[in-house]
This record gives C-alpha cells, sequence and structure tokens, in this order.
C-alpha cells in the first residue's frame, strides 16, 4: 500500500494484532544487527543482498513475535529495531510520497515528511486529535531522529515484563 500523510490519521494506538511482524521484512542496520547476533546468535537474523534482516519463521512471522492470550508482543522489547519502533510511520526529512504540504510536520525548528502506512489496524482516520499530534506523533519523531529510544505513546499498552525462554540453545529475554 502506498503511505498517506499524517493529517489523514486522528489517532493511533498499537492493538497488539502482530500484522506488523507477519507482514513486514524488518531492515537492520548495522549495531541493530550486532546487538541481536550477540544476543541470540546469526541464526536470528537472514541476510540480504545489501541489507541486513530480521529472522522469519515458517510462516513468515518474525521469529521474536510472542502471543500471550489474543495479543501479540515484541519479545526484543528491549533492543526492537527503529524500524518496528517506528511502524506504521515513515519519517523522511524530504517529502518521499508525494503531497508534501499535507506530510510536513515541524518538530524544534526541523522539517520532517510524516507519512503512514495505512495497512496498521490500530490507526483510527480523520482530523489529528490534540493527542495524537502533540504527544504520538512527536515520540515518533524523536525516534526515528535518533533523540530517543523510550517508546510510552508509541507502543502497546501491554505491560512487559521479560520473561526468558529458550531459542536455540539460547535464552531469550
Amino acid at each position: 500500500m502506498i503511505p498517506v500523510s499524517w493529517r489523514n490519521v486522528k489517532s493511533w494506538n498499537c492493538i497488539d494484532c502482530g500484522v506488523c511482524c507477519r507482514d513486514y521484512q524488518v531492515v537492520l542496520d548495522f549495531n541493530e544487527w550486532v546487538k541481536i547476533v550477540r544476543n541470540y546468535g546469526v541464526e536470528a537474523t537472514k541476510p540480504g543482498i545489501s541489507k541486513l534482516y530480521l529472522g522469519k519463521r515458517s510462516d513468515g512471522s518474525c521469529i521474536f513475535l510472542t502471543k500471550l492470550g489474543d495479543s501479540y508482543f515484541c519479545g526484543l522489547q528491549n533492543m526492537k529495531p527503529k524500524a518496528c519502533k517506528i511502524w506504521p510511520f515513515k519519517i523522511f526529512s524530504r517529502p518521499k510520497y508525494g503531497t508534501p504540504r499535507e506530510a510536513l510536520y515541524t518538530y524544534r525548528g526541523r522539517n520532517f515528511f510524516v507519512y503512514v502506512d495505512p495497512a496498521c489496524i490500530g490507526l483510527s482516520w480523520g482530523k489529528p486529535s490534540q493527542e495524537f499530534k502533540y504527544r504520538t506523533l512527536p515520540e515518533f519523531i524523536e525516534i526515528a531522529a535518533g533523540l530517543r529510544e523510550k517508546q510510552f505513546h508509541s507502543t502497546s499498552k501491554i505491560p512487559y515484563r521479560p520473561h526468558p525462554y529458550a531459542f536455540r540453545g539460547r535464552t531469550l529475554f
């Protein structure tokens, strides 16, 4: 699907559906790849021609996707890749998918062009709410720009308590 401007989004909340972890390839930067390999082994990643990815199960889901009751959560909470933290948002320093005026978001004097993947079912469409515009969206921008790592508004509200479990002879937290 072609991403659309953030100005079409009323609000966003992660609803723990796991769609993002099943339907998308997660590109890792080198440092993210190194952390994951050090903790879980090279089997937890997958090389591409020019990129590194998180590993997938045979059903296409991320190997770190964990089901808890009817909800899904990421087993990499303590080192979740940036691509996962900002999905379904795509944040650029230049317009990429058209509609530059609609995609423009000025944050702390810097211009960002923010788009959203309409495949995410946690999106509510309409005029942006105050909460979305002034709390959720700035957090996504701070994460994308490397100004923040911890998530509050831009993640699921499932309380996360690491529980170790085995993965190919290694302990996952």
